[in-house]
């Protein structure tokens, strides 16, 4: 064994690549999408380190150009599940036991392959799979996740690191161990850096792992799988599971073994699985840990004083990236009258120029939403406003899914501050405005509080400085990640730890090491140097 103290790397972000006009990486990301385009693969189960073929299948397709197949995934069911619990537990005690630096040694090999040979694969793998753009695909499937692999290893140093204060005769000291059992990993369509943090997470800490990712990007997680199978990770340790919710939830729940579940995706279901881990307890031999990462509602909010330009771009950006497919994308906004015009005008233009369509055209801002299921629910919404007497549209509202699932950036006016659509989650590039009277800028804070039974993310705007403070103090449960005169998006490992809470989750922070103490197990360790050998006291001695 070792027995030198460990400094890991210091962590730096990792830079982001332009695909600017001949570019290598542009050449380099063109060349892998039109690869991978051109082949359909087969994806099976990963359990124990094992291929496993169902004959249960489902088919994955492009976004935005469904009739285009990129190959079928295997299905995992009960049996699947029991076998990944079992390979996980096997695997569980020599990879507790394995010194810590080369736990950490495993995630930093992975981040440099995914910085190196791995980024043109696993950024067009999400280009294809979720409609992303080639800067979207950058700053998510290849940069936040080199930086979450990076910035956890450090900050697993740091926890290990933080050790009591000893008294004279005695040594106190604490180790961070790992879980009993397994984690589950539910991993949401929208962030490959999430699919891939979610179960390396708890893994560099020694735990075990059961990764279900969602099925509508099981393309790109497969890829992640099999980088990090090259970067070391043992047989067993992440097991590989797509397949339906209940179908994989079910069983993984019912497990008196599941020790920890890391979730992102809708607030609905993790209550769901929420209750269950309540309704087992009694026949669970842990009280497991929950994290959860979940819906979102978020705002920008406007003071008179505000850049308006500035809130224009952060407008257009924080609500139509990625077609507004991120939990902290910005779907309500706050402006008031006086301002109202000025904005109105500069905003309907820019939105005008936004281009759509194939992401491998790279002169477009926008691809497609993620399925046939989300368009439907997010076309409900503009459907919804198109009847409504008090609101109306200023860009968009309309949509297409002959080809691929394309929704305009739309944005309503609504005269109604509890309108449908600025209190309830849409999950697409759905803006709502409401226009308040400049004195009634109190009373529309308020408002903006109370709207939703979210708090994940907000925005203000003013360059009024004590307007800044009143509006941060008013607001400051109404979001996790807050924002002065920026958009509400595009939290960065290691400058912006991120999550929310209220309905939005548990607020554990992702990349950052708030969010790995949740999959350490601590034990206090007293060592008393000479022991007493007489068990009277001193003040026995006298009557």
């Amino acid at each position: 064994m070792s027995n030198a103290y460990f400094l890991v790397p210091e962590p730096v972000n990792e830079p982001i690549l332009g695909y600017a006009p001949g570019s290598p990486e542009k050449v380099e990301l063109k060349a892998k999408l039109a690869e991978m385009a051109a082949q359909q693969i087969e994806v099976p189960l990963i359990i124990g380190g094992e291929e496993i073929k169902t004959g249960k299948t489902a088919e994955m397709r492009v976004p935005h150009d469904h009739n285009h197949l990129l190959g079928t995934y295997h299905k995992a069911g009960e049996k699947e599940v029991n076998m990944a619990i079992e390979a996980a537990l096997k695997a569980r005690q020599e990879w507790a036991d394995m010194p810590w630096e080369h736990r950490a040694a495993i995630f930093l090999k992975a981040a440099e392959l995914l910085a190196g040979p791995w980024r043109s694969t696993i950024n067009a793998a999400t280009m294809l799979g979720q409609s992303k753009t080639a800067f979207q695909a950058e700053i998510d499937s290849a940069c936040e996740l080199i930086d979450f692999w990076k910035f956890n290893v450090h900050y697993m140093a740091d926890l290990m690191a933080d050790q009591p204060m000893s008294s004279p005769g005695v040594w106190n000291r604490v180790e961070y161990r790992p879980l009993e059992g397994f984690v589950f990993a539910v991993t949401p369509f929208n962030f490959t850096s999430i699919a891939g943090n979610l179960p390396t997470a708890p893994a560099m800490i020694g735990n075990v792992a059961l990764w279900k990712p969602a099925s509508s990007s099981v393309y790109s997680a497969y890829y992640l799988m099999k980088l990090l199978e090259e970067a070391g990770v043992p047989k067993g340790v992440i097991n590989f599971i797509p397949g339906s919710g209940g179908q994989v939830g079910n069983p993984v729940m019912a497990s008196p073994d599941l020790a920890g579940i890391h979730f992102t995706g809708s607030t609905a279901v993790f209550q769901g699985m929420w209750k269950t881990v309540g309704e087992n307890i009694s026949k669970s031999k842990y009280y497991p840990r929950i994290v959860g990462e979940t819906g979102g509602k978020d705002f920008i909010f406007a003071h008179n004083s505000a850049d308006v330009d500035a809130l224009v771009v952060a407008a257009l950006r924080g609500a139509f990236e990625y077609q507004g497919q991120k939990c902290s994308a910005a779907s309500r906004m706050y402006i008031p009258k006086s301002i109202w015009a000025e904005f109105k005008e500069k905003y309907v233009a820019e939105v005008a120029k936004i281009k759509m369509g194939d992401v491998a055209d790279f002169t477009n801002f926008m691809g497609a939403v993620i399925d046939k299921a989300a368009f439907q629910t997010i076309t409900d919404y503009i459907e919804h406003a198109k009847q409504a007497d008090d609101a109306e549209f200023i860009t968009g509202g309309g949509y297409d899914d002959s080809k691929g699932y394309f929704i305009e950036p739309t944005t309503i006016v609504t005269t109604n501050p509890k309108f449908k659509t600025i209190v309830e989650e849409i999950f697409g590039p759905v803006m709502t405005i409401f226009v308040y009277e400049d004195d009634d800028f109190d009373k529309t804070l308020e408002q903006c509080d109370t709207a939703s039974m979210y708090a994940l993310t907000g925005a203000i705007f003013a360059q009024d400085r004590a307007m800044l403070v009143k509006m941060a103090h008013r607001l400051k449960d109404a979001a996790g990640n807050f924002y002065f005169n920026d958009k509400p998006t595009g939290a960065v490992v290691g400058q912006q730890p991120f999550g929310g809470g209220r309905a939005s989750g548990t607020n554990d922070k992702a990349g950052s090491a708030m969010n790995l103490l949740r999959w350490m197990s601590v034990r206090t360790m007293k060592e008393t140097f000479v022991p007493p050998k007489d068990w009277t006291y001193p003040f026995m001695d006298e009557k």
